[in-house]
């Protein structure tokens, strides 16, 4: 059985114990009913009604159940049953209607006390009997109402969470894509760059360039399966060559193949990793700065117009100390960071840490980024 039909079940159920309740006493009061138990008859159906209806329509079930009990008190006799069926009401108006609808509650029950007690002399005896129900029936509103707004709370909670879970998932996957993408088709752009000029003048080094390409495309390739697998979440396909991590994921462990591709491109890498550096490593810590070598190296060979570059990570203490620099023509004054500085910005952010970048001891580009080690 569904929520609903649990819940709907459970409001007949209850509204047919109020009227059990409410016909029995009627019946016994017959002799003083008289040819008014007819409409006293009708009057608790309507009320029972408004108990299985206060979900659905809390407002217009309160106000019927509402004038019914006036109604009762006023011209027929007043039921001892009754008011409890109507502070049931009360309760789901205040839980199940909206903001403005529920605050019509207090008033309606302000107005239905004042015709449920007139005319009775205890209640003008004891005028503190009226203001104890008055009350009772204001508290069960406000618990309706609190609880309603608490859930409320809750479930926009939950939905600022999970609108938080997928921007940082679309962040994530456009810094890898961005990475993986940028970085790939800059390296082929300058190899074709190399081979076009050299087309005429070295064909045999052209065949080699052209070679170099075509394998930097494959690799390319085969990085972005693994890329979209992860972020899948499913197994990714076979490649041509095992990676480093199951994960398919490149580490510091990776920064050869990454320098020998830029050396393949133009650009004269001098890499000192050095040892014990990427040893015990959180994943995240190892793929990150990885990430950040590879950006500042295609941020190089993309704006720099660098002929060398120079890449160091360390390991100081509780620290991973990465720093790229270039001999290139260095930043613009007032430069400002584009999508990759941005997002080494947000790995390094993310993880603790803190970064650096602008003008080079050289005159090219120098990045400082520094990772917590945990």
């Amino acid at each position: 059985m569904t929520r609903p039909s649990r819940s709907l079940l459970l409001d007949l159920l209850l509204a047919a114990a109020f009227l059990a309740a409410m016909l029995t006493e009627r019946l016994s009061a017959a002799p003083e009913l008289g040819d008014r138990l007819p409409l006293a008859v009708l009057l608790s159906t309507v009320q029972a009604a408004a108990v299985a209806a206060r979900r659905s329509t809390p407002l217009s079930a309160y106000l019927a159940a509402t004038a019914a009990l006036s109604a009762e008190s006023l011209w027929v006799l007043s039921s001892p049953v009754a008011p409890y069926a109507n502070i049931v009401g009360l309760h789901a108006l205040g839980l199940h209607g909206t903001r403005a609808r529920a605050w019509a509650g207090p008033f309606i029950a302000l107005a239905g006390m004042a015709g449920y007690f007139t005319g009775s002399e205890g209640a003008r005896a004891y005028p503190a009997i009226p203001a104890g129900v008055l009350f009772l029936w204001l508290l069960g509103w406000a618990i309706g109402y609190g609880t309603a707004r608490r859930l409320e709370e809750r479930e926009a909670a939950r939905a600022r969470l999970h609108r938080d879970a997928v921007s940082g998932e679309r962040a994530r996957m456009a810094r890898e894509l961005h990475d993986l993408v940028g970085h790939t088709v800059n390296v082929m752009l300058v190899q074709a760059g190399a081979a076009r000029r050299l087309l005429e003048r070295e064909p045999e080094r052209t065949r080699t360039v052209l070679t170099e390409l075509e394998q930097t495309g494959r690799d390319a390739l085969d990085e972005l399966d693994r890329v979209l697998a992860a972020l899948r979440h499913e197994p990714e396909r076979e490649p041509e060559r095992e990676p480093d991590d199951p994960s398919g994921r490149p580490g510091l462990a990776d920064l050869g193949r990454l320098t020998g591709r830029m050396d393949r491109a133009g650009l004269t890498v001098g890499l000192r990793l050095e040892p014990g550096a990427a040893a015990r490593l959180p994943r995240s810590i190892d793929v990150s700065a990885y990430r950040i070598v590879q950006e500042a190296l295609t941020n190089t060979v993309k704006h720099g117009r660098a002929a060398s570059a120079d890449v160091s990570v360390r390991r100081l203490g509780d620290r991973l100390e990465i720093e790229v620099s270039d001999d290139g023509r260095g930043p613009a004054e007032g430069y400002v960071p584009g999508r990759g500085l941005i997002g080494i910005s947000e790995r390094v952010s993310m993880l603790g840490g803190s970064v650096e970048h602008g003008g080079g001891d050289r005159g090219g580009f120098r990045l400082h980024a520094v990772l917590p080690v945990r």
